[in-house]
């Protein structure tokens, strides 16, 4: 599956920011109104911790909402690395706006940051293999899109975005369906052209898959030995992808098995949000 861009998430970047912003001003922030309307500030956004920065568009799309007069001026960009009491970005325009904005903003720089710099650690402990990894659908609800944008920025890649671009048929899917071999062949008469993707548990599973003529075989929680031995019974017919329960200490033993594919929960579920801090001036 293709990763995203964001010249695919133009709107989905304005409805993101939308919610955040109703839901955090409402009708009004009447903390900001204390402040004469007419006075203008600056801010500076620094992060206290090293990271990889993720989120930007999502900032300059919550000050171009509240006030067009607000100037975002980055000094770093989606995908860069950003050392503990850098300065990310700096604000001025409105004293008003830059506080109304700055909760929402710093929240999803924060969030899609931290999502990223996880990512880029998973992605330097296997750089030197052929390995891709990839997401999951473990995402938090109504950013999903976002936190799979984040995962580009640190060098990892996008599974499937949703239930609706690709087939992933799992062990229920299997028992209802009556087979691989059945579950695999509806797939091609329901969307023709969809990626099929099946989940299985064994390597005589794995044979099955293979002869049904699956594109991509997910190995859930296969021992090291078997992932090898089912890479090379594979050679190639299709895309293999290792699952289930992957952590650090575990990552690069199972790239090295020569599987093309990783897909890792904790990529976007495990996360702990950037520390970062505005500093105002009038």
């Amino acid at each position: 599956m293709p990763n995203l861009t964001l010249a695919e998430l133009g709107t989905e970047i304005q409805a993101n920011v939308r919610c955040a912003l109703h839901e955090d001003i409402g009708s009004g922030d009447i903390t900001a109104q204390l402040i004469p309307a007419e006075r203008q500030a600056r801010a500076t956004i620094i992060t206290r911790e090293n990271a990889v920065i993720a989120g930007t568009a999502w900032v300059d799309e919550v000050f171009r909402q509240l006030d067009s007069r607000v100037r975002v001026h980055w000094q770093v960009a989606d995908g860069e690395r950003a050392s503990a009491n850098q300065a990310l970005f700096h604000l001025e325009g409105p004293a008003r706006a830059l506080l109304s904005g700055e909760r929402s903003a710093l929240n999803f720089l924060q969030s899609l940051s931290a999502v990223a710099t996880r990512s880029q650690h998973f992605a330097d402990m296997v750089r030197d293999t052929a390995v891709k990894l990839l997401d999951t659908r473990k995402t938090l609800p109504g950013l999903r899109l976002a936190q799979k944008y984040a995962v580009t920025c640190g060098g990892c890649h996008n599974h499937r975005i949703g239930l609706y671009d690709a087939f992933l048929i799992k062990e229920n899917h299997i028992a209802a369906c009556g087979g691989i071999a059945q579950a695999i062949a509806s797939a091609r008469q329901i969307a023709p052209g969809k990626p099929v993707e099946v989940e299985v548990e064994s390597l005589a599973e794995l044979q099955q898959a293979l002869d049904a003529g699956a594109d991509i075989i997910m190995l859930d929680e296969l021992s090291l030995d078997d992932m090898r031995t089912a890479v090379s019974l594979t050679a190639g017919r299709a895309k293999l992808e290792a699952s289930g329960g992957i952590n650090e200490s575990t990552l690069r033993a199972i790239a090295e098995t020569g599987v093309d594919y990783i897909s890792i929960g904790s990529l976007t579920k495990d996360i702990k949000a950037i520390d970062l801090s505005m500093r105002l001036t009038l």
